[in-house]
């Protein structure tokens, strides 16, 4: 497809053949994991219509696309960093344990973890990191959707057990509706300390 950038194909011609593609959900919020999926789509396959950047598509675009992606991939897997992880780590740290655990879960053997973002000293494999690859890159795309698509979903059923801070909609991130949920009833065992001190000392709404 014409709006994806030349950097698969341009892998593939170097010997790339199988890619991985990277990315996370879940760097930011206040509150849950951050999730990581890595993804092999075929190569010789055209891109599934309607895949981008999953912030730039809506929660029902996601739905409609994962099921497609997760039938169309030669192999995929989803792992997390939890809370107490993020605490211990710091958020970097935490993501590339992340990343780690869903590079190893593979079973379909891959030539190249591509991510998103900046080169990840702490990860302690291989990879290629692009800027902006869930925006230029397919396979790193439809990583971005399966991994929203699952935090979003662990968000709404803790949502479940927590109502006040309306987790199935902000899904843990900074919200008029968070902040007054923990300034209220405090936080729970799913939020981060550190991120939550900071948060609540910012003047909000």
């Amino acid at each position: 497809m014409a709006r994806w950038s030349t950097i698969e194909r341009d892998l593939r011609a170097e010997g790339y053949r199988y890619i991985a593609g990277v990315d996370e959900v879940g760097r930011g919020p206040l509150a849950g994991p951050v999730v990581v999926c890595a993804i092999l789509m075929p190569p010789d396959q055209r891109a599934i219509p309607g895949v981008a950047d999953s912030k730039q598509l809506s929660a029902a675009e996601r739905e409609r696309l994962a099921p497609l992606i997760r039938a169309r991939a030669l192999d995929y897997a989803v792992a997390a960093a939890s809370v107490n992880e993020i605490e211990r780590h710091n958020i970097l740290g935490a993501t590339a344990v992340a990343i780690r655990r869903a590079a190893t879960r593979l079973r379909h053997p891959y030539d190249l973890l591509l991510l998103d973002g900046k080169p990840m000293r702490q990860l302690g494999l291989d990879h290629l990191a692009v800027v902006d690859a869930d925006a230029r890159c397919y396979s790193v795309a439809c990583a971005s959707i399966l991994a929203k698509v699952m935090r979003d979903h662990l968000l709404q059923r803790l949502a479940n057990r927590y109502p006040v801070y309306g987790w199935e909609r902000n899904a843990g991130y900074v919200t008029a509706t968070h902040i007054a949920g923990l300034r209220l009833h405090g936080q729970t065992a799913h939020h981060r300390a550190a991120f939550c001190r900071t948060a609540l000392e910012q003047p909000f709404g």
